[in-house]
């Protein structure tokens, strides 16, 4: 029998065995899958949706997971004239008997928590004792870890399935796409020959797609709102610190946030709320104490924005490229303009700042990339795992598995030069180091200075100037929230006309995360924006895998 949790191995084994003995005509382990036509329809379907449905009766967490096996099955790979998403790494082997472990529990009355037989994605940089965690190397292909992620072992502890692992930009590094060396590059949803953005690009496809209703990923500077956008999702960067990032492959520990993507505002603010909280095992979350998680979810309101004052800037995107503004740049900024007005509709103050592109050079630091090959070095040395054998002699020291080692397998998709760079980078701290956090340190006070002195509830921007294309889909202002550690969520504003999703960001002071919820829910009730890709359409209910589908633009969710 699977174990849900590594806290909690011995009391789920009780819980089990009483459920069982409660539930005997539960189907057991061995049990043939259920026919594709009795299962439920779960495009579009949130979070919120299944809680309903399982505590109605009126699907099983079963059902729920053979759903969205058979759409991974149906859509990840190419298929019909389509080249497939590559969104998902790894699906776990145990999750239908989990998933009939936790139907036997519903059934016996016992609930682990609010996520209680819900299936959830998480990002392969997210350690899971049942599934190899790559952080998107091939050398890493089988890295095993002994225990979870502690935002893995909350999202178990509050009932969730992981139903697998989803691709990403290789250590995290790309925020533009995500191409990995253990699964390739993912494509998005909405048009399969472009970009996904990254570099939790797997989670954001799979998600849109309808693998689950839920992911996680991680944002180092755009990798949670950056996909969300291009994907139409809400994607939520909590304040850094508010989610342990404890058992995390890093990219870098000064910048590195864990938080959902998800198809609703509900949903984010439930998984945050899980997610949320002190953890000894991450310093950086003794800033958790300043909020009250439980407050996210009974916080919403549709009335949150009347009274808020907001910032909003017109930037000069003449720099984006060495040609000028991206293509659909003007496009997306009318876009963003009617979001904005949508917010005043409902009552927000809309205050014009001089948010400039000198404000943020000059004055929010990045703490860099500067720490990278260290806290990669250093989640090694202090992870319990197991690897492919040979891999840590590779380079010395022979009896540690170390970044170096990785690399030097020679079949990591980072470009040569970024891996010399990280191999050159010095351990930490040292003067450069030190300075670079300083710097960042600076940039915060900044930052807060910045919301307070124009008496800020948030900040308004479009995630990204321009829509995705082949080989970009990035972020405009992801130092906003990286850099200085405020919350930022990106909302999804609407389509180009070419069917290709817009994001609406809002930046919130720090440790304002529920008024932050609670305004982007507000926007959300109002709009409505949200579509799913046509390209993944629901899979017919005869169980077979379409031969056509239409590659491109948005279809109604109850399509």
């Amino acid at each position: 029998m699977p174990v849900p949790s590594r806290a909690r191995r011995r009391s789920a084994a009780l819980l089990a065995a009483t459920a069982l003995c409660l539930a005997p005509a539960l189907a057991p382990a061995s049990a043939s899958p259920t026919p594709h036509d009795e299962l439920p329809r779960v495009v579009g379907l949130s979070v919120s949706d299944e809680l309903d449905m399982l505590a109605a009766g009126t699907t099983t967490s079963v059902e729920l997971v053979q759903a969205y096996l058979d759409r991974i099955a149906a859509y990840d790979d190419a298929y019909a004239d389509q080249p497939g998403l590559h969104s998902v790494v790894t699906v776990s082997p145990t999750a239908l008997e989990n998933a009939r472990l936790l139907d036997a529990e519903r059934a016996a009355g016992i609930s682990r928590g609010p996520l209680h037989g819900v299936p959830v994605l998480v990002k392969d940089n997210y350690a899971t004792y049942d599934m190899p965690t790559s952080a998107g190397s091939v050398a890493l292909a089988d890295y095993q870890t002994a225990e979870d992620s502690t935002a893995v072992e909350r999202l178990r502890d509050a009932g969730a399935i992981v139903l697998g692992k989803t691709n990403m930009a290789e250590f995290a590094w790309h925020g533009t796409f995500t191409l990995s060396s253990v699964r390739g590059r993912t494509a998005n949803p909405y048009d399969q020959d472009l970009s996904a953005s990254g570099s939790s690009g797997g989670s954001g496809a799979a998600v849109a797609a309808s693998f689950a209703a839920a992911g996680l990923g991680t944002d180092s500077c755009g990798s949670i709102i950056g996909p969300s956008a291009h994907q139409s999702l809400v994607g939520y960067r909590p304040t850094m610190g508010l989610t342990s990032v404890a058992g995390i492959v890093p990219l870098s520990v000064r910048q590195d946030v864990s938080g959902p993507m998800t198809t609703t505002v509900e949903d984010a603010a439930l998984l945050g709320s899980v997610l949320a909280g002190e953890d000894l095992a991450d310093p950086q979350t003794e800033i958790a104490a300043e909020q009250d998680p439980s407050t996210f979810v009974p916080g919403l309101s549709d009335t949150a924005l009347e009274g808020k004052r907001i910032g909003y800037f017109h930037w000069d995107y003449s720099e984006s490229t060495p040609e000028g503004p991206r293509p659909g740049t003007e496009e997306v900024t009318g876009i963003v303009d009617r979001a904005v007005a949508d917010l005043a509709a409902e009552g927000a103050q809309i205050v014009e700042v001089p948010f400039t592109r000198e404000f943020v050079r000059e004055q929010l630091a990045s703490g860099g990339w500067i720490d990278m090959r260290a806290s990669v070095d250093a989640f090694f040395a202090s992870t319990k795992a197991e690897w492919p054998e040979g891999l840590a002699e590779l380079t010395a020291p022979a009896d540690e598995l170390t970044f170096s080692d990785v690399v030097a397998d020679g079949r990591s998709s980072l470009e040569p030069e970024t891996v010399e760079s990280w191999l050159a980078l010095e351990d930490v701290p040292n003067p450069a180091y030190d300075a670079a956090v300083a710097a960042q340190e600076a940039g915060k006070d900044a930052m807060d200075a910045f919301f307070e002195q124009y008496d800020l509830d948030a900040l308004a921007m479009p995630t990204s100037e321009a829509p995705a294309n082949e080989d970009w889909a990035g972020t405009t202002f992801c130092d906003v929230g990286a850099n200085t550690g405020v919350p930022s969520i990106s909302l999804p504003a609407g389509f180009t006309a070419a069917g290709l999703p817009v994001g609406l960001e809002l930046a919130a002071p720090r440790s304002t995360d529920a008024t932050l919820l609670a305004m982007a829910y507000d926007y959300e009730q109002a709009t409505q924006h949200r579509l799913a890709p046509a390209s993944t359409p629901e899979l017919p209910r005869n169980g077979t895998i379409p031969k056509e589908v239409v590659a491109t633009g948005p279809a109604r969710e109850d399509s």
